[in-house]
């Protein structure tokens, strides 16, 4: 069964993963689990309380397709926990490591972002990591996909949700009609 396992932080922005999760799990039929640093419960920024299914440092790589990095302000701030090890151990064992909106801060600090093209909230987002991407930076709306990498802003939790499916092979005509029905909202009249 594919699994895909989703990275959460205290402030975790409910909003982000909501319809990759949802779509994953109902439609598609995949595994979805969620890890947070050290295991403990968390509060989003909306107010809702998870109990994690396991800690980041438990994560294994082999069991999983995906990593999924929720953003939220914990990403930005002094003391952000250092998830780089199981985002590395994930982009070597060739699974599919993803980040939206600051969860690509997590991702850049990690170095996963240094050569491949990604996108973040803005050009501005990501230097402050020391990371060596800027060159690869692409300033869109849209969700961005290099190999197993995607990367999107908090603004897009549609193209995210596609670009995390399609890198599990999961790119079909009813993912398409699924995209439509919640990217409608997008289309100008």
């Amino acid at each position: 069964m594919t699994t895909i396992v989703t990275i959460l932080t205290d402030d975790y922005a409910d909003w982000e993963t909501a319809l990759l999760n949802a779509g994953a799990r109902s439609y598609f039929k995949i595994d979805t689990r969620f890890a947070t640093p050290g295991g403990k419960p968390v509060v989003s920024a909306g107010g809702l309380k998870i109990t994690p299914d396991l800690a980041v440092e438990d994560i294994d790589p082999t069991a999983i397709d995906a990593l999924i990095v929720n953003g939220g302000t914990a990403w930005t701030r002094p003391d952000a926990p250092d998830i780089s090890q199981a985002l590395k151990a994930a982009r070597s064992a060739g699974k599919t490591v993803a980040g939206i909106c600051d969860g690509t801060v997590a991702m850049a600090r990690a170095g996963l972002l240094d050569d491949v093209h990604h996108t973040s909230n803005s050009p501005d987002n990501l230097p402050p990591t020391g990371y060596k991407g800027a060159s690869r930076y692409k300033d869109q709306p849209e969700a961005v996909v290099d190999g197993k990498i995607v990367t999107a802003s908090g603004a897009a939790p549609v193209t995210f949700m596609a670009a995390v499916l399609e890198t599990l092979g999961l790119r079909t005509p009813d993912l398409d009609a699924y995209l439509a029905i919640y990217g409608a909202e997008h289309r100008k009249s």
